[in-house]
């Protein structure tokens, strides 16, 4: 068996997990996942499967779509609701225009600083794991593309918003930077990816219906 499968990854469980269910499911044991989610995100993974893992460098540089909620008032030590709390600040006086006005402010080319908790390597280790040990170390910063960051709602402490992006680019790391902007702090609360590529929410299974019949061929064009 070969292919692509578009996973709707639950929370709670990491990317390498659903890349385990995927080879108990079909009983293989080439299988992949091009984009990694961490156990808080939910969404759009894309599974490729046999002779398609070597596609991976193409899919991984697709651009990619959220849906996320930032908590205002709260910055943690990984920047999501899951972290531990290491400040907090007030936050009553941000308005609805305020927040869409910082929003602008990072639409375009922009530099951004990956964050702890993410895949990138430092002297040959996963940041996340150095993380895990309480530790933080320095990184550099990255050039990456912001298209659209929209709001969607905004109910304080919390604001959801739409992100279009280049790969590289860490939500996360931007609610974070949108934080110290407005001077009191944020966090993710949650995040949805919603389009990998060509690849959409939509179009996505869930693990507990997946079936040979999701499977797709790939020519890999976009």
């Amino acid at each position: 068996m070969e292919g692509v499968i578009v996973v709707n990854k639950p929370p709670g469980i990491t990317s390498h997990d659903v890349v385990g269910f995927v080879r108990r499911k079909f009983k293989m044991r080439r299988v992949g996942h091009a984009g990694t989610l961490d156990p808080l995100a939910t969404g759009v993974l894309v599974m490729l499967l046999g002779k398609s893992t070597k596609l991976f460098d193409r899919f991984v540089a697709f651009d990619k779509s959220y849906r996320a909620t930032l908590r205002l008032g709260t910055k943690t030590a990984t920047a999501d609701i899951m972290g531990r709390v290491i400040e907090e600040k007030p936050f009553s006086g941000i308005t609805r225009s305020r927040v869409e006005e910082v929003f602008r402010g990072f639409v375009g080319d922009i530099e951004q600083k990956p964050p702890m908790v993410s895949a990138v390597k430092h002297q040959g280790r996963r940041l996340y794991k150095i993380a895990r040990e309480g530790k933080s170390v320095e990184r550099a910063v990255r050039k990456v593309r912001v298209d659209e960051v929209r709001l969607l709602s905004f109910a304080l402490p919390e604001v959801e918003f739409f992100m279009a992006c280049s790969k590289g680019t860490y939500v996360r790391q931007l609610v974070e930077d949108v934080g110290e902007v407005l001077g009191c702090g944020a966090c993710i609360s949650q995040i949805e990816r919603v389009k990998v590529g060509p690849f959409d929410i939509k179009d996505a299974v869930k693990l507990e219906d997946l079936n040979e019949g999701h499977v797709r061929s790939w020519s890999g064009q976009s």
